[in-house]
């Protein structure tokens, strides 16, 4: 569904961009058409001549062209803005849950272990990489004031205060 309304909204964008140039082009023709025609030496032997059935099929151009142009660009343009709206919200959504399932696991560990973690088991718990996990731990350590605790091997243990 969302791959027929990005279609829908970039071929309204488009027809409504070409019935719009269409609308201008015609403006510039006629405005070119109505100009007089300077001959540079015989400026009172030039005749104005005006040819009416272009210049009603041009007017009629330009004002079908808007006529179509804009409601079609409005459309796709309000189509266009529906969808990055929504890409938008279940992004936040999905932050938002890995949020809460991080913080659920870090408060279970915590839980589990008397207030220690280390970063591997965090790391396993929540499936996150251990560079990721150990800024979140870091963040978490700031927030809480906890204490760090390396062993022998010096992988560090976090310690909070439960």
């Amino acid at each position: 569904m969302k791959t027929a309304e990005k279609l829908a909204a970039g071929w309204l964008l488009a027809l409504g961009f070409t019935f719009l140039t269409a609308s201008v082009s015609a403006v510039v023709e006629r405005n070119t058409m109505l100009k007089p025609i300077s001959t540079g030496e015989n400026e009172e032997l030039v005749k104005e001549y005006v040819n009416r059935n272009a210049l009603t099929l041009l007017n009629a151009t330009a004002t079908q062209g808007v006529i179509f142009g804009l409601p079609t660009m409005i459309l796709g343009s309000w189509l266009g803005w529906g969808l990055y709206a929504q890409s938008k919200n279940q992004k936040k959504a999905l932050q938002q849950q890995l949020s809460d399932r991080l913080q659920s696991t870090f408060y279970q560990m915590i839980t589990e272990n008397q207030g220690r973690v280390t970063v591997l088991g965090f790391a396993m718990q929540s499936q996150l990489p251990a560079t990721v996990a150990r800024q979140y731990l870091d963040e978490k350590a700031k927030e809480f004031n906890a204490n760090f605790q390396v062993n022998e091997q010096g992988s560090v243990s976090y310690h909070f205060d439960v």
